[in-house]
């Protein structure tokens, strides 16, 4: 047994306060949900035959129905542009020509053919032309060592400059428009 020394009083160690208990929690009020109103089917809606589905033939997928599966008309096929649209493309082929050379024509022409006999002429058009040009190009940076080639190239680039915007604006009419210098190696 230890004991204090007389010095030092005792202090009394101070007892907890017991914590209040904590109500408890009030219990949720059963609600029912309303029952759901009487629904109609979507239209087009066909309820599951009777017996069922009938299971996948073993080793595959089952075949299609005998009708085929509904799809848009045509699916597969590409659809008409409009008169508009048509213009819209030709106009952007010859002017895109500016600034990406053939490959403006060349997507143009690729991604519009089949959808109307405007956008694909026109395409094909600028798409000759631009060929010519970047053969033009070729050529004169082949003539710069001998100096004429400098000449050259600003003629060329002038030129289609010219050209590609007087095709844009006769495209953008509905005016098919035909380059007056052209080797048309496309058809």
């Amino acid at each position: 047994m230890t004991t204090t020394p007389p010095e030092e009083p005792q202090q009394p160690t101070p007892e907890p306060t017991p914590e209040p208990p904590t109500p408890p929690a009030p219990a949720p009020e059963q609600t029912t949900p309303p029952a759901p109103a009487a629904q109609t089917p979507p239209p087009g809606y066909a309820p599951p035959p009777a017996g069922g589905y009938a299971p996948p033939p073993a080793g595959g997928y089952a075949p299609p129905p005998a009708g085929g599966y509904a799809s848009a008309p045509g699916y597969g096929a590409p659809m008409p542009l409009s008169d508009s649209d048509q213009r819209l493309w030709a106009t952007l082929a010859h002017a895109g020509a500016i600034f990406l050379s053939f490959i403006a024509p060349l997507v143009v022409w690729l991604v519009q053919k089949g959808k109307g006999q405007f956008v694909e002429e026109q395409a094909k058009e600028a798409l000759n032309f631009q060929i010519l040009v970047t053969i033009l190009y070729i050529v004169s940076f082949i003539l710069s060592f001998i100096g004429i080639g400098v000449i050259l190239t600003f003629v060329v680039w002038i030129g289609n400059l010219v050209f590609c915007i007087m095709a844009a604006v006769a495209s953008n009419k509905g005016e098919a428009y035909r380059y007056p210098i052209n080797w048309r190696i496309i058809k």
